[in-house]
């Protein structure tokens, strides 16, 4: 794509919500009375009063600016607040900033959320809530609340207000404005100069010459050297670095430990450069006197950038076992004045041994340059073009083949939301650029019977609708949700008798109203996070959920799904212990189709990646990435995580299928993980993605040879090609599909 890679947009003057009330002013506040000037005017209480202050609290209390501030009093819940109707005064697609400075008083509370949420009635009298954003505000100081919004559609009313705060405790506000969010111009692309590759930025990682120096440690515990430690690196730290010269063998021991955090430290503020992604590897051991009956620990490379706390990895290792790979990346996007790496995790009186620790930028164009060598092998097929009916008798006419691929058939798909489909430029950049989809939550029980017996499935239809009509696949997530938390509230009251009848009436319901019209569904979603259904239910309830949806739509391949598999940074979804799940469910008769990952990663590093992927492939599984998100900050650096997280996977023989987490800014989950922005501009990293979608698309040119064919290797998709004849061009489309041997097409050029 060009530099200037923009959405087409529709043109808002013929748009039926272009607001008669909106002024031309690029920087006009669609807020009425925003600094309470005209004392209450435009505002109300939203469930409670509002009234205006000078002061309170015998003076204490004053407005940050301006000569007085508004407060919401007498609320009884907390979605009581302070609110203005803006309907009328704003444009759809357009992002608008909100800046309001709040506080909180009354009720002896010292600190509470404060958060901006709109109220939206769409045209066929839907409901919708938006939090735009919160901050945490006491009863001190006055703080600033912002935060950004997007209407994609035509709703008929829209209010925003200010929650949150538990009853009894008034919201103050000083100002509330909202106007016209101007993009930020990106930031450029990270300048490495000497980047160091591959170089170990921990000193004395081998503790030579049995020195622990510059070592310290946390806390009283006490560092020695010992011996006998692997002399080669780390699986994925070779898998990174390639040949290496050995280890020396030498390991540290760390003793006396009386809490968990207590271990071995080295600063390396110095040696940290921004922007780059580092690789973090280390072999780890426990030992204690009498090991029988600890439980598995958990070990933690950790970093301290200015007192926050940043997980380098973690691994679950046994007391008195072999020696445990410990891999993890990091990257540091601001600059730190001060930063520590230490080792921690074990619990009290274990001892912890730490050998060949390992820091190191990674070059991750080094590593796409191999996966494209890989991908040669696993994605594309030779293909042979047979002609039959050549005219022998134009010898000097050479026939010229030209063969462009139009279509690529390995799955990439999106997240959407029922909002965003009301936004022509999203939807023309989503059918255009995905061929899957999956609802981001319209299909989850919570949304679909919020209210027990009240079921909702107009959003799912609409979506669905959409996709069908385009020819896009469409993954069901999720029919259940292990997380405690994620349960609505009248489904966590039910007793066992009552959950288990809703339970099969939610499959029954689901199954049989989409029969045939989901590929996929995440049956039971995050189960390495959560035991809801199985802690109430008993241990067979989850391979149950898996049978009975298979009988109801035999057709549908069911998925396990979980986070933090890829990254090493979790020791509860390791792909050891996703493994073991999936062999677990399947001994109990799970009809178990897919693994799931879902992808929401930070700093990717394609070594780690890679070894999950292998770990999971042997159960025999199609693999798919299904929430894959990246962020950073820099639009470019975002781009590359994308790049190798896309690279990575259609590497791998194993998986079969790539969903983002979405694309649209103000869509997503996850800050700074766009790839196009609300207003319809395609970002650095929207090129990017589209640069290797145009990369995954195979174009051959030449003529055809004197055995009447005409060979290429190409990847699997559809496929048009134009032949040029002494009579004529030729034109015809065709299909690659996968297969080991090459295919054979005959194409009849006689009919000319």
């Amino acid at each position: 794509m060009e530099k200037n890679t923009k959405v087409t947009l529709s043109n808002d003057a013929e748009d039926d919500n272009v607001h008669q009330h909106h002024t031309n002013k690029e920087q006009d506040s669609i807020i009425l009375n925003p600094n309470f000037e005209d004392g209450l005017k435009n505002w109300n209480g939203r469930g409670c009063k509002a009234v205006l202050h000078e002061s309170m609290d015998g003076g204490k209390i004053v407005p940050l600016s301006g000569h007085v501030f508004a407060a919401a009093t007498e609320r009884k819940a907390a979605w009581n607040g302070i609110q203005q109707e803006i309907s009328g005064r704003f444009q759809r697609k357009r992002v608008y900033e909100v800046t309001s400075v709040v506080r909180i008083f009354g009720n002896n509370a010292t600190s509470a959320t404060v958060q901006a949420t709109l109220w939206v009635l769409n045209a066929n009298q839907r409901e919708q809530y938006i939090a735009i954003a919160n901050v945490q505000a006491g009863n001190n100081d006055w703080v600033e609340l912002k935060g950004k919004f997007l209407i994609h559609g035509s709703p008929s009313r829209v209010i925003l207000y200010l929650e949150g705060p538990p009853p009894g405790t008034d919201i103050l506000v000083n100002t509330l404005d909202v106007k016209h969010a101007r993009r930020n111009r990106p930031s450029p692309p990270p300048f490495y100069e000497n980047p160091g590759f591959g170089i170990n930025i921990v000193e004395n990682s081998e503790v030579g010459d049995g020195e622990t120096q510059p070592w310290f440690t946390l806390g009283n515990c006490k560092l020695s050297v010992g011996q006998g430690a692997p002399r080669t690196l780390p699986p994925m730290a070779r898998e990174t670095l390639g040949s290496h010269k050995p280890l020396g063998g030498s390991y540290i021991l760390v003793t006396n430990r009386s809490q968990t955090w207590m271990g071995p430290a080295q600063m390396i503020a110095d040696k940290i450069k921004l922007f780059l992604t580092y690789q973090i590897s280390a072999w780890v051991k426990l030992s204690v006197g009498a090991s029988s009956g600890i439980s598995p620990q958990n070990v933690n490379i950790a970093l301290s950038v200015d007192n926050q706390w940043v997980n380098g990895g973690q691994v679950e290792v046994s007391v008195g076992e072999t020696w445990h790979e410990l891999g993890g990346s990091f990257r540091l996007e601001k600059q730190p004045q001060n930063v520590m790496v230490y080792v921690q995790g074990p619990a009290a009186g274990i001892n912890l041994m730490i050998a060949g620790l390992q820091i190191f930028p990674v070059d991750r164009r080094e590593r796409i340059r191999c996966l494209k060598k890989q991908v040669d092998e696993v994605r594309k097929r030779d293909i042979i073009l047979k002609f039959s009916g050549l005219d022998e008798s134009c010898d000097l006419f050479p026939y010229i083949v030209k063969v462009k691929q139009t279509h690529n058939s390995f799955p990439v798909g999106t997240c959407i939301n029922r909002t965003d489909i009301d936004n022509e430029d999203f939807v023309d950049f989503f059918t255009k650029n995905f061929n899957w989809a999956v609802f981001g939550n319209e299909l989850k029980w919570y949304w679909t019977e919020a209210e027990r017996g009240k079921l909702n499935y107009q959003d799912a239809d609409d979506m669905l609708d959409l996709c069908i009509g385009n020819n896009i696949n469409v993954r069901g997530h999720c029919i259940f949700w292990e997380v405690e938390s994620t349960v609505q509230p009248w489904v966590r009251q039910l007793n066992k008798t009552e959950l288990m009848n809703a339970v099969q009436k939610r499959l029954t319901d689901i199954l049989t109203r989409y029969k045939g019209k989901f590929k996929h569904y995440d049956v039971n979603n995050e189960m390495l996070h959560g035991s809801f259904y199985q802690d109430r239910l008993g241990k067979g309830v989850r391979a149950l959920m898996f049978n009975i949806a298979h009988k109801l739509d035999p057709s549908a391949l069911l998925f396990v799904n979980d986070y933090h598999v890829e990254d090493g940074d979790d020791t509860r979804s390791s792909p050891e212990k996703y493994s073991r799940l999936i062999l677990e469910l399947e001994a109990q008769g799970a009809a178990i189709g897919g693994i799931g990952i879902q992808g929401h990663i930070d700093s990717p590093v394609g070594a780690i990646v890679c070894s999950a992927l292998d770990n999971l492939s042997v159960l025999g599984h199609p693999i798919w990435f299904t929430e894959l998100d990246v962020s950073s900050r820099n639009e470019f650096v975002r781009g590359e995580d994308l790049e190798v997280m896309l690279w990575e996977a259609f590497a791998h023989p194993a998986v079969e299928g790539i969903i983002l987490w979405g694309f649209w800014e103000l869509s997503m989950s996850r800050e700074n993980s766009n790839l196009v922005e609300g207003e319809g501009e395609v970002n650095e990293a929207g090129k990017r993605f589209l640069d290797v979608k145009q990369e995954w698309l195979s174009h051959a040119y030449g003529i055809i040879n004197n055995e009447s064919e005409f060979i290429f290797r190409g990847y699997h998709g559809t496929y048009a090609v134009e032949v040029c004849t002494p009579a004529g061009i030729v034109l015809k489309t065709f299909v690659v599909e996968k297969g080991e041997s090459p295919l054979f097409l005959s194409i009849d050029l006689s009919y000319l």
